[in-house]
């Protein structure tokens, strides 16, 4: 006798991130912070060749905004403006399982979880 399959509820995932407010006065204070008096007139045209320096802004902002650049994007990280851009973007990071069931589902269609 056949049963049918159980779904069980994946745990919630939360690697989502919703940048703040201040991200930009935040990112300048971290660059003036760690790249001193060698700023160019616009801090977001600073450049990151150092990769000492680099590491440190990036890893401060990963700790203090909990949200870290991927290693598949960290060498398009090539100015402040890059890093910025970079942090002012949300990311919604949901399954589709996490969407079906906050999705409006059409009365014939059901998802029940076994607890």
């Amino acid at each position: 006798e056949k049963s049918e399959p159980s779904l069980i509820c994946p745990p919630p995932r939360s690697r989502s991130y919703l940048p703040p407010e201040d991200i930009q006065s935040c990112l300048e204070s971290h660059v003036k912070e760690i790249f001193g008096p060698s700023l160019p007139d616009n801090w977001q045209q600073t450049p990151l060749k150092e990769n000492r320096l680099k590491y440190r802004l990036l890893a401060q902002l990963a700790a203090e905004l909990g949200h870290t650049v991927p290693n598949s994007q960290l060498h398009l990280m090539c100015s402040a403006e890059d890093v910025l851009n970079f942090y002012s973007t949300p990311v919604k990071d949901a399954s589709k399982f996490d969407e079906l069931c906050a999705a409006e589902l059409p009365p014939n269609l059901k998802i029940t979880w076994e607890q």
